[in-house]
Parts: structure tokens; sequence; C-alpha cells
């Protein structure tokens, strides 16, 4: 082992630095795996971000690729798992008592193709009862007393809790936007429908998108690219041209937000990038009721069986909402469907020549207690309209918990969103440094 790296420091570096060290040879992939399991049990039980855990598992797939020569992207990466990602593996429950036990055959395609790519899949973490509103156990890191955000609320504290580098989550609202910046992490949400969707448990077929958190955005390129086939090196830096939306829901932003965003576009223009005002359409402002109307309509059809087998295993709170789908009339989610791909077409005209927006990421920081996960209006009708969205810990609220700022590009633009939150990111920091 190299004399830069001790076994107590690893579970602390980012992923790009954990491949580079196995690859070359500064350290093992159970050395990585072993230091992160004593994190986590160092710090579960506060954070309480796992479910189905099992460290035998992850060390004898560690074990497996420090025998292997391969030289694959993720080599000895540990990777945690939202648990509506199957794996063949280990169960995969959902966060409802219904699905207790269940084992799956097969791996969702997103935790396939990231155990082809040399992760170590280290566990699964807790989710919102099928990616929904009703919260598991999880903590937030910074502050026990406060929601980690969700339905992503374990991958979110773990990443944040350096129990791993990186995890998966899933957005149907906010859930990985609003988890991300309230443990003060990076999250994405990719243009929806390019991760691939085998294997996770739906819940609307409209809105649903495989994201990815990490501390550090370079391991987000590293995780995407991997995911994708592609070549993390070739996104570098770009100097962006920057929209600032405030968007319908500004004089419902608190303070900390609003400041967020603010101070983000004061150090941008100090630094010479062009950023302009711009104002979505007022009809836009029609997408919080059209989300709402999509979410709940396609979560009644998808959970079907549930709701005619096992409605009293369900918390009340998914009952209603489930219940609230059933009523929606058919012409009603035809009309929000509508309103979506209209927006959509829109999308074009207000970037203008603008190549990502900014806008808050969520309300504010995280709200006290554990019986709710914030607000997802912030990031949803971004959700609905299907384009790549980034969020950076940038600040803090007035209880000293992370505040992230939000980045936008148009629909298929991922990587010019990334490499332009490069820019921004290596802005901001130069800023406060």
């Amino acid at each position: 082992m190299s004399a830069a790296h001790t076994l107590q420091a690893l579970h602390a570096l980012s992923a790009v630095e954990l491949a580079r060290g196995v690859a070359a040879g500064a350290f093992t992939c159970e050395d990585v795996v072993r230091d992160c399991l004593a994190r986590i049990a160092e710090r579960e039980k506060i954070t309480r971000a796992w479910t189905n855990f099992d460290p035998d598992k992850a060390l004898a797939q560690a074990r497996a690729l420090d025998r292997s020569p391969s030289n694959a992207a993720l080599r000895g990466v540990p990777v945690g798992v939202k648990d509506v990602l199957d794996t063949f593996d280990m169960p995969t429950e959902m966060g409802s008592p219904i699905y207790r036990g269940h084992r799956p055959s097969d791996d969702a395609a997103a935790v396939a193709l990231s155990r082809a790519a040399g992760a170590v899949i280290l566990g699964k973490t807790v989710t919102c009862e099928f990616a929904g509103q009703t919260p598991g156990a999880t903590t937030n890191p910074h502050n026990p007393a406060h929601t980690p955000g969700g339905s992503s609320s374990g991958s979110a504290a773990a990443v944040a809790d350096l129990m791993m580098p990186l995890a998966f989550g899933t957005q149907t609202g906010g859930s990985v936007l609003r988890p991300a910046s309230f443990c003060g992490i990076v999250g994405y949400k990719p243009t929806f429908n390019t991760i691939n969707r085998f294997g996770v448990k739906p819940a609307s077929e409209a809105l649903d998108t495989v994201g990815l958190m990490a501390r550090d955005l370079d391991d987000i390129i590293l995780f995407r690219a991997a995911l994708l086939g592609l070549s993390a090196t070739s996104l570098l830096s770009h100097k962006p041209r920057v929209g600032f939306c405030r968007t319908y829901l500004w004089d419902e932003t608190a303070t900390e937000s609003r400041g967020a965003v603010e101070d983000a576009v004061k150090a941008l223009r100090s630094a010479g990038v062009d950023v302009v005002d711009v104002a979505l359409p007022v009809h836009f402002a029609e997408m919080r009721a059209a989300h709402r109307v999509i979410d709940c309509r396609d979560r009644a059809m998808a959970m079907a069986y549930e709701w005619a087998h096992h409605r009293e295993g369900l918390s009340p709170a998914l009952r209603d909402r489930l219940q609230e789908g059933c009523d929606i009339a058919h012409a009603d989610y035809i009309a929000a469907l509508r309103l979506g791909e209209r927006c959509r077409s829109e999308m074009d005209s207000v970037f203008g020549a603008c190549d990502i927006l900014l806008a808050p990421t969520a309300k504010g920081e995280a709200p006290k207690g554990l019986d709710q996960t914030g607000d997802p209006n912030w990031q949803g009708f971004w959700t609905l309209l299907h384009v790549p969205a980034l969020t950076l810990p940038t600040s803090k609220g007035p209880n000293n918990l992370p505040v992230g700022i939000q980045l936008l590009a148009r629909r298929y633009d991922d990587e010019r969103l990334l490499s332009s939150a490069k820019f921004v990111w290596e802005t901001l920091t130069a800023k406060r440094h």
C-alpha cells in the first residue's frame, strides 16, 4: 500500500481516486471495501442508510475483482443501490413490508452494467415506500434530527456520510436532486430514458429516471461514462452561457435557496460569464398540477396488483395517493401528458442562446423531522420536462445544513450540462478560497 493512502482514509476518497489507486496497485479492492465497511459500522447506527446489507457478499466481490486482471473503469469502487432496483444476490424490498425478503432472479440493467464495469455492489440503500412519500428510517448525516430528503434517502445519506463514493437513486418527482441538496452532495438526473430502467420498480413510466449520486462531480462523469460505454476523460470544463431562471416558485423559495442561486450568479458574472435572466412561459406554472396528475395516475396503474391484493400493507399516505390516482379521469391524464409535451417543445426557445439554466434545487435546507422528506415541487416540473438536471452543494442554510443550486440543460445535452457544471464548480470553489 502506498504511503499516501492508509486504510483509514480510503472511505473518504473519490471514485476516481479509488479506481486509479486500485489500477496502480496502491491498494486492493478488498482494502477499499473493508474501510467502507468500517465506516458503515461506525456511522450506521446514526444515519441508518442501509437495508439488506451483507458485508460478506461485498468482500467476496472485492476478492474476486482482486483476482481478476481487469482494468474496468469502476474496478473496486463501492456502489450503493437504492432498494427499488433489482439485485440478483440480495433482496429488493422497495421500502414495503409487502416485499419483505423478495428475491429477484436478476439485476436491474443499471446494476448489471455497473458490475460489468468493475463496481462492488456494497448493499441496498433505504428508499421511501415504493419510491414515494412515506419515509424510511434514514437520517440526515449533517444533523440526524433533519430529513435526508427522499425518496433516495439512503443513497444520499450514505454517500454524504463517506460510506461509499457512488450510489444509484431514482427520480419521479425530485427523489435524486432534493436528497442530494439536503445532504450536501452532487446529484445527477440524466435526460429521461438515457439510463436503462429495466429492473426498476416503476412508479411512473412517463417520469421515472435512474439517477446518480456522488460527492464529486468527476465521479458523476466517471459513473455515467461507465454505464453508457463512454470515455470519462473527454468532458473538459466548458465556460457556458447561463440563464438565471427564478421559475414560478421564486416567491415560495426560502431565503437560503434564493441566496445560493444569487451568489452563484454574482460569482459567475465576476468570472466573465454571460448570465442573462430567463423567464418561463406563464403556462409552465400549470406543470405542478400536471405532474401530480401523471404521478398519481401512473402509480395507481403500476400498483394495481398491490392495490388489489395487499392494500392493508400500504401506508395510509400511499393508499390516499393511489386512490387519488384511481379517481383521475382518463381525459385529465391525457391533458396533463399533452401539457408536458407542449412545454417540452418550447424549451429551445426558453434556453435561447444559453447553454444551461441556473435555478433553485429545493425550497431550502432540509426541514426538521423525519416524518416527511421535503417539498418536491422545485424538482418535479423539471422532471416532467425530461431535461437533464444536476445539483451542486454550494451553500449552507440557517441551521448550517447544505443548500444546493440546480443546473439544467436541453434534453440529450447531458455532456454540455456536465462540462458546464465543471466550470461553474471550479468558479464557485475558487471564489470561496
